[in-house]
């Protein structure tokens, strides 16, 4: 069955198809999908704590992660995977005369046996990069690389690898743009578990050589999904093997001065990690205003609940133990910062 098939069984809300242009208007009707306005997908924001980020939309009980947000917020996008990865895509909704519309897998998919996760756009959003499986040259699906696809005024371009100096025989994966092009990613050894952090300048119109970021960065006994903010003031590193940590993958922040110093990765906090609720893809609006994390909680159930109905209500919707994308107010992270930094 395609992935396509699969998720609208799925969930239910996603029944649409519209044109990837950014000019065009939606092809087909809204159907019961709600009217949704205003920024965020009309959510009401949120404050110092986390909640759901619009749920029974983004947040619906499947495995969901990894958010990037055009720079005009008009157009989100976020992933899902479905039998541990065995179908993984890039959705993505849009605003459009006011009212967003249902998600839809983005039209630049590799198709059912294709990993497309982990989008990252450019500061002026004519860019998205993602990590792909998708088969290039030689290499057969299942290799992990970093891919980019550009938009025109007609829409989503084709998708090419970007090869090296970034892209190597091992794998790479969750890129994170700077203002400037800098890009930030992950990468293994061929065979290896073990991950680290680069970064890659743009200069001369070419990506240079990756290099390994400090310990600071590098944290833990490893680390993954790594992102930048755009001034390159600060990073969110997912680790694990770290002394102070809820569970077994937790959320950090590092920050970095001027003089490329790196502060020591710094918790952050029992609001954003939990017992028995790991995370590993952070994410900050445009302007730097909210703080998207997954996180793969599940929600208690009383005992005057404990019936197969609630079981089976619990399993279909956020918090069932599959991951979910929270949100909340990023003002928390200047409160972080240490002197000097």
């Amino acid at each position: 069955m395609k992935l396509s098939s699969i998720f609208r069984v799925t969930l239910i809300l996603v029944t649409f198809s519209i044109s990837c242009s950014p000019s065009s208007e939606p092809t087909a009707t809204r159907d019961t999908f709600p009217d949704l306005s205003g920024p965020y997908l009309g959510q009401q924001v949120p404050d110092t704590l986390p909640v759901l980020f619009a749920p029974g939309v983004v947040s619906t009980g499947m495995f969901t992660r990894d958010v990037a947000i055009s720079p005009d917020g008009k157009e989100i996008f976020f992933c899902v995977a479905i039998g541990n990865y065995t179908y993984s895509t890039i959705l993505f909704t849009r605003e459009v005369n006011g009212l967003w519309m249902k998600p839809e897998i983005v039209p630049f998919s590799g198709g059912p046996g294709v990993m497309d996760f982990e989008p990252a756009l450019s500061a002026d959003g004519s860019k998205l990069f993602f990590l792909s499986t998708r088969p290039d040259g030689e290499e057969p699906v299942g290799d992990q690389d970093i891919w980019v696809v550009e938009r025109s005024t007609e829409g989503w371009g084709e998708p090419r690898n970007l090869g090296e100096p970034v892209n190597s025989d091992g794998g790479e994966f969750f890129p994170s743009l700077t203002q400037d092009g800098t890009i930030y990613f992950t990468h293994n050894d061929k065979g290896s578990g073990l991950n680290q952090v680069f970064r890659s300048r743009w200069a001369e119109g070419a990506f240079q050589e990756p290099e390994l970021l400090p310990e600071q960065v590098n944290c833990g006994t490893n680390r993954f999904n790594a992102f930048v903010s755009p001034d390159e003031s600060y990073m969110v590193v997912p680790a694990v093997g770290m002394e102070d940590a809820f569970d077994g993958v937790d959320y950090y922040i590092v920050f970095r001065n001027q003089d490329e110093r790196w502060s020591e990765p710094i918790n952050m906090g029992a609001h954003i990690n939990q017992d028995n609720a790991r995370g590993w893809s952070p994410y900050v609006s445009p302007g730097g205003k909210y703080f998207f994390f997954m996180a793969t909680r599940t929600t208690e159930i009383e005992s005057t609940d404990w019936t197969y109905e609630k079981l089976v209500e619990l399993n279909n919707s956020p918090g069932n133990g599959n991951a979910d994308i929270y949100w909340m107010d990023a003002g928390f992270i200047e409160d972080l910062r240490p002197d000097g930094f």
